[in-house]
């Protein structure tokens, strides 16, 4: 793979990570089209969600900061014995919301190589097949009342609906970030902090996924299949771009303009459908 095909990937990573219309779908396109799925394309991903992890906590550091330190006051008081849920801060009431989102994710991991498989396959029908599921939800977020929910009056049932979405976003095509998001939105969160929660929640569900792939990264590391020097470019501008993708969700949310990649996922659903089927 060579250090153009990897810049490119990372600018299609760090776009479409937040924008909601799939990173994984998208990059399993470009894969597709330019004949690199396989190990090394699987590798050079797990490199180039680092990236847009970076981008996540640059974006939202002060409160993610602020949720750190909270958790292990969290974690004084329940030794303690002074944990009382009633009580809990709009802070506090976060971190326990993110636990019940990211406790799904115990579930799908047995369904691992599975997800793998997908996203490694010679196949684009399924990723067709995700994008529309995408498309489905950005839809319904649209069409739903705006809501006002935030970290102080978002329900515990809430979290758990937007962490069963994640879970289903490890499929290619389905976008993290936008069905979460939409999601969010459904159960009648505020726009804004449902993408906060959103991709504050991405954190550790991007490392928990690559620390999962790193024994099939180092295997395409020793054999040579790419340089390390590659991988880190790719990385840091998935990065740069990311952040600026961060931003310009948060305009599209705030301007109503979110339902365009509602068309644009649609579209790219039917036409991977149709290229894989006839192509």
């Amino acid at each position: 793979m060579t250090l153009f095909d990897t810049i490119i990937q990372g600018i299609i990573q760090g776009l479409t990570e937040f924008l909601p219309v799939s990173s994984s779908g998208h990059l399993s396109l470009y894969q597709y089209f330019t004949g690199q799925s396989g190990e090394t394309g699987a590798l050079v991903a797990i490199f180039l969600h680092l990236g847009t992890l970076i981008a996540v906590m640059v974006a939202f550091w002060p409160t993610i900061w602020a949720l750190v330190v909270e958790a292990f006051r969290m974690l004084g008081d329940l030794v303690r014995g002074r944990f009382r849920l009633k009580d809990a801060s709009p802070t506090r009431r976060m971190v326990l919301l993110l636990i019940v989102a990211l406790a799904p994710l115990c579930g799908f991991v047995f369904f691992k190589d599975f997800f793998s498989s997908v996203s490694s396959d010679q196949d684009i029908v399924v990723e067709g097949i995700c994008f529309l599921v995408t498309a489905a939800l950005l839809f319904l977020a649209d069409r739903h009342r705006a809501g006002g929910k935030t970290a102080e009056t978002m329900t515990f049932a809430d979290a758990l609906v937007i962490g069963l979405v994640q879970g289903v976003a490890m499929l290619p095509g389905v976008s993290r970030s936008g069905s979460t998001t939409a999601a969010g939105m459904i159960c009648g969160l505020k726009k804004s902090y449902a993408m906060q929660f959103s991709f504050i929640m991405a954190i550790p569900t991007i490392l928990a996924a690559n620390l999962l792939e790193l024994g099939d990264a180092a295997e395409v590391l020793a054999a040579g299949g790419v340089a390390w020097g590659t991988l880190f470019v790719g990385m840091a501008v998935a990065a740069v771009v990311g952040l600026a993708a961060i931003y310009l969700m948060r305009w599209l949310l705030k301007t109503d303009r979110f339902v365009i990649f509602a068309y644009y996922t649609l579209a790219v659903g039917l036409v991977s459908i149709g290229v894989g089927l006839f192509g």
